[in-house]
């Protein structure tokens, strides 16, 4: 099953909101930015409801050129809980395990008792996805130091579990800034108003 022309424009179209709007202005990804501007970033949709082999197929598609850095691979049309989701992310990086892979789902609620606890919540996405990133780009967290309130997505590998490329200090650091950072009220706002868009958006264009 494939989408149109229409349809892929505007679930990139949603997904490139939700990556200026709230990653990278919450500064969620040290590489989201750069990534994204600089053609290191890639874009998989998979349409209805995709099998772990096709997820699969869809990261490596994703990072066939050496240039790509990160891959989100998107199923706009996936109904699928959060726990659910994290069972197929399970699953996905055990058959790829050079990724660093973590789940996105629209929905989690706010939880601000821990910084630990918050993480779900700012993996809120306006379609259920999976993010991609190579460990050996994770491996460069050993290096430099990484500015800590720019690398809450490493926080979001390790909790996403089977990701020890970054040290537990580290990834606690990364969730204590965002903990005190990001306001509630805003943060869904903003997710409210892009969530808005796509239904709109999908609806007219028939995507289910």
């Amino acid at each position: 099953m494939s989408g149109t022309a229409d349809q892929v424009r505007e679930v990139r179209r949603v997904l490139d909101r939700y990556l200026v709007e709230i990653v990278e202005h919450y500064d969620l990804c040290p590489w989201a930015r750069t990534a994204r501007t600089g053609g290191e970033l890639a874009v998989e949709i998979l349409w209805g409801t995709p099998t772990v082999e096709e997820w699969v197929a869809a990261s490596a598609r994703a990072f066939a050129s050496a240039d790509i850095r990160v891959a989100m691979l998107v199923a706009p049309q996936l109904t699928i809980t959060r726990n659910e989701l994290h069972e197929v992310r399970d699953r996905v990086a055990k058959r790829a395990d050079a990724l660093g892979i973590a789940e996105f789902h629209p929905d989690a609620t706010f939880d601000g008792q821990t910084p630990a606890r918050l993480v779900p919540f700012l993996r809120r996405s306006p379609d259920p996805l999976l993010q991609c990133v190579p460990l050996s780009l994770l491996d460069q967290v050993r290096g430099p130091p990484l500015t800590v309130e720019r690398s809450v997505q490493i926080a979001m590998l390790v909790r996403a579990g089977g990701i020890h490329a970054v040290k537990p200090p580290l990834a606690d650091r990364i969730a204590s800034a965002n903990h005190k950072r990001v306001s509630q009220v805003e943060f869904e706002a903003k997710l409210a108003e892009i969530g808005k868009d796509r239904c709109e958006a999908y609806a007219r264009l028939g995507i289910a």
